[in-house]
């Protein structure tokens, strides 16, 4: 069969993913590119008896290559001999989106413009004249709602239509006249090195001083002097060169625009109040307090909401559990089998589960708040902080993704411009809480601290931003002294979120925690189990079974932070495998749900229980984000936030046991 090659590419958030999902359905794979720690997806599709091979690239929003993704965006785009290149575009940002597009046209792409979300462009009160549109741009435009799967037969058409030209006709920015001359000069010296990079994109890529393109011409003397005669003679006249072509390009899109696009009185409402909402949410000092009390307000409901279906999920583990023993007791069974699945499963597995809707809560208010636009406001008024820290703006939304996982966090980083950046934020994410820690926040804060559920788990997040952005200001001093450059990102306007969006929202990412119960925290408490429940001489989860000796090694450690037990020792143990087998060691050890609050209740105080919080919060989250640390910023890193971590979780319990016991 005959196979063709298409690209897929656009900025982040344009519902690319969607679309090539909805090309390719489950025949795809994802992959890291060659040499990098990028993932890449692969997948293909049939159209006209052709398999198009079809490559959906991260996501970028230019081809400057300063960031790892965009590095790798332009050496595929480069390397590999596409048949098409589609190009996902947001309908309702048009201007924005049509930055990469001006891009790809230099760089002489067969390129399809999709036109992506126009349901939400046209609820906006856009109309876009596609025609107009294709005309001025010289290739095709689709226009597609991949969530809907309206227009993808369209696109499949289309890209099958362009794949069998041989090259199409493309508009080309114009420069102005003396800058045009410049180019020119530089695309006939250029023209004979070998270079998969067409001439014209070459020559501008040396005006704007991008080092990738300088390598290539880096040990052909004659060329390279050539080449800084003209770009000086250019710098003295356009001292700031790469400015003025971005300008012209945005200068070009602007027109584009404004000639293909209609905005009715709806969208005139929208920006108003958008603008209006604003001076409020994004004001230095008023933004921060809302973000804050937003926060506030969030945890109040997890608790507040969630507390009743979680009493009843408790009553359901334990009445299972009970008649379960019951049951098994009377049909013979042996006893290990009995105390494996009530003990151990039921007892383990049911103590973390109970916590489902606190955490389904906890995702569905997050999806709320990103759809109706708040995050990227909550993004821009930490940026101020960030900055006076060392930190990029950037850093804020891998963090506040923190606060749902940790891993996928980190794995953003790789927007951020600087291999400084990367590492500082890396080393920050692990102490924005994330919701694997939730089910221990909520098992102590229900048995402590009835009173004040809210303002107690508002506190210890706000404790690990404070601890996180405190060591990205000290690793700073210590490893990294270079500025940081400023934050510019996109603000949405403000919409309504949509109920039914958040509740699939919230229930993708809350499955993730049921998949992590059925896997790794199964297995966990099986393991635990079996420490707990042997040698036969030991009684069940004793001091002297297996469980209970290596929790005896290590209790006196923690003895100062006024948990100085075996079983909690053990549950922070086996919390470095993943942070919601605390509370299912606990569970397994103390016998399930109901034990379990009557034995916390008689080995803790509320200011231990704080104190083991803090701990718990503080020391590194789980295997899974060690080794992504390794992956992104090497072993020395990891190694480096493994041991900072425990031992600041260490200290801080420490200090917080021993100051207010004083008192």
């Amino acid at each position: 069969m005959e196979e063709r090659q298409v690209i897929l590419t656009g900025n982040p958030n344009t519902g690319k993913t969607t679309i090539f999902n909805a090309l390719t359905g489950l025949h795809q794979k994802t992959g890291n590119w060659p040499g990098v720690t990028v993932e890449v997806k692969e997948g293909f599709f049939i159209y006209e008896g052709i398999n198009f091979k079809t490559i959906d690239l991260p996501g970028t929003y230019s081809l400057t290559s300063f960031t790892e993704d965009e590095r790798v965006a332009r050496d595929i785009l480069v390397r590999e001999k596409a048949d098409a290149v589609v190009v996902i575009v947001d309908s309702s940002n048009l201007e924005r989106n049509l930055y990469l597009v001006t891009l790809l046209l230099e760089l002489e792409q067969k390129v399809i413009v999709d036109l992506n979300m126009y349901d939400i462009a046209r609820d906006r009160g856009l109309a876009i004249d596609i025609n107009h549109l294709e005309k001025l741009l010289g290739t095709r435009c689709v226009i597609t709602i991949g969530n809907k799967k309206t227009g993808i037969e369209i696109l499949k058409k289309t890209i099958y239509e362009v794949s069998k030209q041989v090259k199409q006709p493309t508009t080309k920015i114009n420069y102005g006249k003396e800058v045009e001359e410049e180019i020119l000069h530089l695309e006939n010296i250029v023209r004979d090195i070998s270079t998969p990079y067409p001439p014209r994109f070459f020559a501008l890529r040396l005006l704007e001083k991008d080092t990738e393109i300088w390598s290539h011409i880096k040990g052909q003397s004659n060329i390279h002097n050539e080449v800084k005669k003209i770009t000086e003679h250019i710098y003295n006249k356009f001292p700031d060169i790469e400015k003025y072509l971005i300008e012209k390009r945005y200068g070009f899109i602007h027109g584009l625009a404004e000639e293909c696009t209609k905005r009715t009185e709806v969208m005139e409402e929208k920006i108003e109040i958008t603008n209006k909402l604003d001076r409020a949410f994004t004001h230095p000092f008023y933004g921060t307090l809302f973000f804050l009390f937003f926060i506030w307000v969030t945890f109040n409901i997890v608790f507040n909401w969630g507390s009743p279906f979680t009493d009843m999920l408790g009553k359901l583990f334990s009445f299972t559990s009970i008649n379960l023993k019951r049951v098994l007791f009377s049909m013979g069974c042996p006893g290990w089998v009995i105390s494996f699945l009530t003990d151990g499963i039921i007892g383990g597995v049911g103590s973390i589960l109970v916590f489902f809707p606190n955490i389904f809560l906890l995702f569905f208010i997050f999806a709320g708040l990103e759809d109706s636009g708040y995050m990227a406001r909550a993004a821009f008024v930490t940026d101020r902080l960030m900055h006076k820290i060392g930190l990029h703006g950037k850093s804020a939304i891998p963090m506040i993704l923190g606060f749902g996982c940790n891993v996928p966090a980190i794995m953003a980083t790789r927007t951020l411009e600087t291999k400084k950046d990367r590492v500082l934020t890396i080393l920050t994410i692990p102490f924005m809480s994330c919701s694997a820690r939730l089910p221990v926040y909520l098992l102590f804060i229900g048995i402590f601290f009835q009173n004040h559920r809210g303002s107690i788990l508002f506190s210890l997040y706000l404790v690990g931003i404070v601890l996180g952005l405190s060591t990205a200001r000290l690793f700073k001093r210590l490893f990294f002294k270079e500025e940081t450059p400023p934050l510019i990102m996109e603000l949405p306007l403000y919409h309504t979120p949509d109920i039914k969006d958040m509740l699939i929202s919230g229930w993708e990412r809350s499955y993730l925690f049921l998949r992590k119960a059925g896997t790794i925290i199964f297995s966990g408490v099986i393991i635990i189990w079996i420490l707990s429940y042997f040698p036969r001489s030991a009684s069940y989860a004793g001091e002297n079974s297996f469980i209970g000796m290596m929790g005896g090694k290590l209790a006196p450690f923690l003895r100062p932070a006024g948990f100085g037990y075996w079983q909690v020792a053990v549950a922070l143990l086996f919390g470095l495998l993943a942070k919601e087998l605390v509370v299912g060691t606990l569970g397994t050890v103390f016998g399930g749900e109901v034990a379990l609050t009557k034995a916390l209740s008689s080995i803790f105080t509320p200011l231990s229980a704080y104190a083991f919080m803090l701990m718990t919060l503080l020391y590194i989250p789980c295997m899974a984000t060690i080794a992504v640390i390794k992956q992104e910023a090497g072993t020395k890193w990891a190694i480096l936030a493994t041991i900072y971590s425990i031992f600041i979780g260490w200290l801080v319990a420490t200090l917080f046991y021993q100051g207010f016991r004083l008192y």
